[in-house]
């Protein structure tokens, strides 16, 4: 396979001009921007399979897979269908449909823990009404979350770390007010010491612990051996609960959840991505007794215009019943371990140093010398200037990474071993030139 990507100073960067005239930054997320690696976005036609497609007519192998959702890779067959199927019926009701019953019904059999569920419209709304129930279940105000760990933008989590110590959090966004912000307390993600340390100090008031059970905003960062389980521990002994934050894990790490695969049950769960199949969607969900305070079966408001929504459930329920099964995962978690292994390999190779973490079908490399990156601090110290380089060596060979060294790379059933090959080879000429 050999892909040959024009030089992209034509439709893409017109595109983009124009686009800033309209849209702040000319993007409608931030880090599609291009901002951590210089030049300018690539503007998207279609996709298929592993493959997208620019605007200039190039094709590139796809490892962001829209950042998570499309574990089937694009415009699977099934799912399309299911769409269609349902576009002809109607595109909304606001009204309660069989679909969204069927997708609950579903999540709930699939995912430990998870007794009922309400569906939302993305991962900051679920999260933010998790920690909403979360603090009503308790009667107390503070949340804590860990550095390098994003659960969306709403106010309380919108919240940067100190430098160590046991810091009550300050706003890391200008329009978050301050008195929120000190109801968030950010902790080094992978210590047990200090989280139990904080325990020990102001335990009856927290209200939650949230956690992406693996990080995917810090690039792939998995839990250390213990982690996750001193969490729960915490929450047990101090009536504060567990949120699982599995946006981005959910089904890619397990079948049926990260928390599930290191066997550790949370309070409530929240997801998004993959049970949409590439639809905006999200879901909170958990115990039942827990579950039972939302509105408007209890007194904690939650609602949501499109909520359920009967296309968004199509696909999701559609997406969920083709890898809902013990087995699925199985060859695509092995291509993202030779891919990483390869990677790691060539580097070498080049005396450059890499190192790459895998959980399940998430992926990620670091450019440092550590033999393991398990950490914020080691996240932030890689060498991001290698990564940039590296970045647009790879994107001449059609290889589409996300445009940042802190996120995490995903992988599909659509990708071929030729694919991998070919990542690693094009690689191998990239790391030459470094």
């Amino acid at each position: 396979m050999k892909i040959n990507v024009k030089r992209r100073e034509n439709i893409s960067k017109k595109l983009f001009y124009s686009a800033k005239k309209y849209i702040p930054g000319g993007v409608n997320s931030p880090v599609r921007a291009f901002k951590a690696v210089g030049g300018t976005p690539v503007f998207f036609e279609k996709a298929k399979g592993a493959y997208l497609f620019d605007a200039d007519g190039n094709r590139y192998i796809d490892y962001i897979m829209s950042w998570g959702p499309m574990l089937l890779g694009h415009g699977n067959k099934i799912v399309t269908n299911a769409i269609k199927e349902q576009i002809d019926k109607a595109l909304t009701f606001g009204a309660p449909t069989e679909l969204e019953l069927q997708l609950a019904e579903k999540l709930c059999s699939l995912v430990p823990g998870m007794e009922m569920i309400r569906m939302v419209n993305s991962g900051t709304e679920a999260t933010m009404s998790a920690i909403r129930l979360a603090r009503a279940y308790t009667d107390r105000d503070k949340i804590v979350k860990f550095e390098g760990c994003y659960h969306g933008h709403s106010d309380s989590l919108l919240v940067k770390a100190g430098s160590g110590a046991l810091t009550m959090g300050e706003p890391s966004s200008p329009g978050v007010p301050k008195c929120l912000a000190e109801h968030t307390i950010t902790l080094p993600y992978n210590n047990i010491q200090m989280v139990n340390e904080l325990f020990e100090n102001i335990g009856s008031e927290i209200a939650a612990i949230i956690v992406e059970p693996v990080v995917g905003n810090m690039n792939c960062v998995p839990p250390i051996p213990g982690f996750l389980e001193a969490l729960r521990k915490c929450c047990t002994d101090n009536k504060a609960l567990l949120i699982a934050d599995e946006v981005m894990t959910g089904f890619r790490v397990s079948p049926r959840g990260a928390m599930a695969h290191y066997k550790v049950e949370p309070d409530l769960i929240c997801l998004g991505k993959v049970i949409g199949g590439g639809l905006p969607v999200g879901a909170f969900g958990g115990k039942k007794d827990i579950m039972e305070l939302v509105s408007p079966q209890g007194s904690v408001y939650q609602a949501g215009t499109l909520s359920g929504n009967p296309v968004a459930m199509a696909c999701g329920l559609a997406t969920i019943n083709l890898i809902g099964n013990d087995t699925f995962l199985d060859p695509v978690i092995k291509i993202t371990e030779m891919l990483c292994k390869g990677l790691e390999i060539s580097a070498k190779k080049h005396n450059i140093d890499l190192t790459t973490n895998s959980a399940g079908t998430m992926w990620g490399f670091f450019f440092s010398k550590d033999d393991k990156v398990t950490s914020y601090d080691q996240v932030i110290a890689c060498n991001t200037e290698r990564f940039k380089k590296f970045y647009h060596g790879m994107l001449t060979k059609g290889i589409y990474f996300a445009p940042a060294s802190f996120e995490a790379g995903f992988l599909s059933s659509a990708h071929t071993l030729e694919d991998i090959n070919y990542t690693i080879e094009a690689a191998d000429e990239v790391f030459a030139t470094l």
